[in-house]
């Protein structure tokens, strides 16, 4: 993130190439993004008009129409991003879209004032940066069952797959929210080398809570991604870092929505 990415121009508009927090290793081989870099176009009026369409904020869509037209590199769309990238140039098309600075209202943790916070988001750093030698699935060795389970990292496309799935089966029972293990269904690719579904389903069913969690925090640090943990300048003298919040005024500084 703190190096300054290069200016092109594509299709007539000026470009910039930004570096993805993955390095591109956890794609296959002959996808662009192996690169580990991504070209994203500058912001205009007509880009401007997707943030601002009600019809698309209110079907959830709007950020990831915006993304793909922003990005310059052929044949590559917000679903085919990781998560982690995928927070990456977000954070680089506000950059290019509206500044670096970012003002945010954030809650100290230590004495719980509000602060009114100027962030340069193009400080913000990566966290579990890859070695070249990572893999996009990985295995897992869980405290309590002792099973193996292989997990893959999620790109922004399983993402929405699992916000599908998880809609569709609210309707048939909307007492139960199965967000949590379809996620988890979505993450495991095998058990103990069994890769079936009915193995992997049968497996999240009957998980242990104590395991799940293990799972996922070992999933958390393998997945490069934008720290968004900052310092804050709290009257207290507090020294801890919160969590960057992402508010409307991210992408609409004006508050224009």
């Amino acid at each position: 993130m703190a190096d300054q990415p290069v200016t092109e121009i594509v299709d007539a508009f000026p470009t910039e190439t930004i570096d993805l927090p993955s390095k591109g290793v956890f794609y296959p081989e002959d996808s662009p993004l192996r690169s580990g870099q991504i070209e994203l176009r500058y912001m205009t009026a007509k880009h401007e008009d997707i943030l601002t369409s009600q019809n698309l904020i209110q079907k959830g869509v709007v950020l990831d129409r915006l993304i793909d037209a922003l990005i310059a590199t052929k044949g590559v769309k917000a679903a085919d991003l990781l998560l982690g990238d995928l927070n990456a140039v977000m954070v680089a098309a506000r950059i290019l879209g509206y500044g670096k600075d970012y003002d945010v209202t954030m809650q100290c943790p230590a004495c719980e004032q509000q602060i009114e916070q100027k962030i340069n988001l193009s400080e913000l750093e990566t966290e579990h940066e890859p070695e070249n030698n990572s893999t996009a699935q990985f295995i897992v060795t869980l405290p309590l069952s002792k099973a193996e389970v292989t997990l893959k990292l999620l790109t922004r496309g399983d993402e929405l797959a699992i916000d599908k799935e998880v809609k569709s089966l609210r309707k048939i029972n909307s007492d139960v929210d199965t967000e949590s293990t379809t996620r988890l269904k979505a993450m495991i690719t095998a058990v103990n080398g069994d890769s079936s579904k009915a193995k992997i389903w049968s497996f999240v069913e009957t998980l242990l809570i104590r395991d799940v969690r293990y799972l996922r925090e070992q999933y958390k640090n393998n997945v490069p991604d934008v720290d968004f943990n900052v310092s804050i300048d709290c009257t207290c003298g507090t020294n801890q870092k919160v969590r960057m919040p992402i508010g409307i005024n991210f992408f609409w500084p004006d508050s224009r929505v």
